[in-house]
């Protein structure tokens, strides 16, 4: 078999095995990775849709010729000499070239490559912003700045734990006429939205005069009661203004807000979510503490729901860049009885509601909100077999909740890919796109059923994948003992109508475990040990054997190497579609 391409794979954790003669290590430094899969270019205002491949359009003259300027303004800058253009050249000839049977060289060696070659790539359109103090600009600087100036003057005056003003009545709306001024900034504070900052200031001078009100008729019978009252009059005095000055304590998402920089993470979402307009951040804040203590968020993080939601929506694994991932599953809800359990009527919707929050919080509580730490969620969303949009009680759900989430959860997303994507949800989102910030779309991935695995793992390494979204990662249970998400994958694409074959190369006598899959199967898959010496003989561990889609996803298999040799592992792809082919394996010391 030629070797038209060599491709060096993560080598296993825990070898025993001694260290390759000088030769392989130089074929190991010289042979690159696995080339990753293409970036998607995204832009920020327009989702990623994973579309098949179709051929690319006609280019108008007019691009060309804005191609052909910059290509020469480029020259202009710097030309390359021209042995580089002519290597580069070859390798592009090189690349053309479509080989029908690839060969994937693998050395056994140490656990200390791998950290070498096992770096997370950054694959995401929308970059999250450093939330160190010392990247800022200086406009969000002084920004933060300010907004820590107003949380801090709330806290001294109790503003959180105030409670807000009341709904003004027709009554004292045309009492309150007098002052134009007045009337223009009172006409926000009777909407249900987020209220302005003309009301939020004037919620103080309203506690003001309840109090003051309220105190003068106690004074009166005290006065007949006990004579000696001009005592306790200046008690009460000197106590007010020592309530006055202890500022109080807020915490939000278990951070309480001051104390540290952890705190500076918290009120740069807020800002963020507010494009840097301080006193909008502001408000944001006040409503979200506000509608934490009206929703008892302190008493739901310890409340028993039950666990029906479990497979709806569950945390698995990280993505390459340590964002935890949380996946949700629509397509369960098909399960007529567990929607009518979750969506039949008000009272299940807002305990259905009261879920998603809990899970929310609890998991927030996990997050790591230090400057540099990960404060995000990343999320995949399975559209495969989901409700469609004709069932009103799960959108009044799904509107309920996506609007508290908005209000209240600000810049907690990293991520948002929607896989098995149907026809029907783009049309949906083509209709609601128009009312999200560019920010917000600038987060979105799109996927299709074809392209679902394939999506999922530009952003998610196979290991971390579950095996029904095509990956290797399984619950933590007996049933994979030998392996977990610690222990990387290698990802080939497996070009139509080619073999592909895995070498995995053996330096001494032990126990060799491995994985391997390829995504929806329909390939043939053997497997076979070559040994180095001349006179013996190859000994066949699996014959090739077509394995269907309803087939195993994952086969494990392992082999007692008694001599040096090769591990061949061979996937024959004879359909007209490119496979991804997953394998990871693992060496254990040889005991007779």
């Amino acid at each position: 078999m030629a070797e038209d391409s060599s491709i060096s794979t993560p080598p296993p954790p825990q070898v025993q095995a001694s260290p390759p003669p000088p030769v392989a290590e130089e074929k190991e430094v010289e042979a690159s990775p696995p080339a990753p899969p293409p970036v998607v270019e995204e832009s920020e205002s327009l989702p990623i849709i994973e579309k098949e491949e179709l051929p690319p359009p006609p280019t108008p003259p007019q691009e060309s010729k804005s191609l052909a300027a910059m290509m020469e303004k480029e020259e202009s800058f710097s030309s390359p000499p021209p042995s580089l253009a002519a290597e580069e050249k070859v390798e592009e000839l090189g690349e053309s070239v479509v080989a029908k049977e690839e060969v994937v060289v693998v050395e056994a060696v140490k656990e200390k490559q791998i950290e070498e070659q096992k770096i997370p790539q950054t694959l995401v359109s929308f970059k999250e912003e450093s939330n160190k103090v010392a990247d800022l600009s200086d406009v969000e600087r002084k920004a933060l700045e300010e907004l820590k100036q107003l949380v801090q003057e709330a806290l001294n005056s109790h503003q959180f734990s105030s409670p807000p003003p009341p709904p003004t009545t027709k009554e004292e709306e045309k009492q309150s006429v007098t002052p134009p001024g007045q009337n223009s900034q009172e006409i926000p504070a009777v909407s249900s939205g987020p209220t302005s900052d003309a009301p939020a200031k004037a919620e103080a001078p309203l506690s003001e005069s309840d109090v003051s009100t309220e105190k003068p008729p106690p004074q009166e019978s005290k006065v007949e009661e006990q004579p000696p009252s001009k005592e306790s009059q200046e008690g009460v005095k000197k106590e007010e203004p020592k309530i006055a000055s202890s500022p109080e304590e807020v915490s939000i998402w278990g951070i309480p807000l001051l104390k540290d920089d952890r705190s500076d993470v918290i009120l740069l979402k807020f800002l963020r979510a507010r494009e840097f307009k301080v006193k909008d951040a502001f408000i944001m804040i006040k409503n979200t503490i506000r509608w934490g203590k009206d929703f008892k968020i302190d008493e739901l993080l310890d409340e028993d729901l039950g666990d029906d939601l479990d497979k709806v929506v569950f945390m698995h694994g990280h993505d390459r860049e340590g964002h935890p991932v949380c996946y949700n599953v629509y397509g369960e809800f098909q399960n007529k009885e567990l929607y009518q359990k979750t969506f039949a009527d008000e009272a299940k919707r807002t305990r259905f509601l009261r879920c998603r929050i809990q899970f929310l919080e609890r998991s927030i509580r996990k997050l790591d909100f230090s400057p540099g730490g990960i404060s995000t969620i990343f999320q995949v969303n399975d559209l495969k077999n989901s409700p469609g949009p004709g069932k009103r009680e799960l959108r009044l759900a799904t509107s309920q909740a996506l609007q508290l989430l908005q209000d209240n959860y600000p810049e907690f997303v990293a991520k948002q890919v929607f896989i098995n994507v149907p026809w029907w949800y783009l049309a949906f989102y083509t209709m609601i796109s128009p009312f999200m910030t560019q920010r917000t779309k600038s987060k979105f991935v799109f996927a299709g059923p074809s392209k679902s695995a394939d999506t999922l793992f530009k952003y998610i390494s196979p290991e971390q994948v579950p095996i029904q979204y095509g990956g290797l990662s399984v619950d933590y249970c007996d049933c994979n003992p030998e392996f977990t998400v610690a222990d990387p994958a290698t990802e080939i694409t497996v070009k139509p109508a080619t073999k592909k074959t895995v070498e995995i190369i053996i330096y001494e006598k032990c126990i060799i475990v491995w994985e391997i899959r390829v995504v929806g199967w329909e390939v043939s898959y053997g497997a076979e040990f070559v040994p180095d010496a001349k006179d013996a003989y190859t000994v066949i561990i699996q014959k090739p054997t077509k394995l269907a889609s309803t087939d195993e996803p994952v086969v494990t298999s392992s082999f007692k190497v008694g001599e040096l040799g090769k591990i061949m592992l061979t996937v024959d792809n004879s359909t007209s579609k490119k496979k991804k082919l997953i394998y990871r394996f693992k060496i254990k010391p040889f005991s007779d």
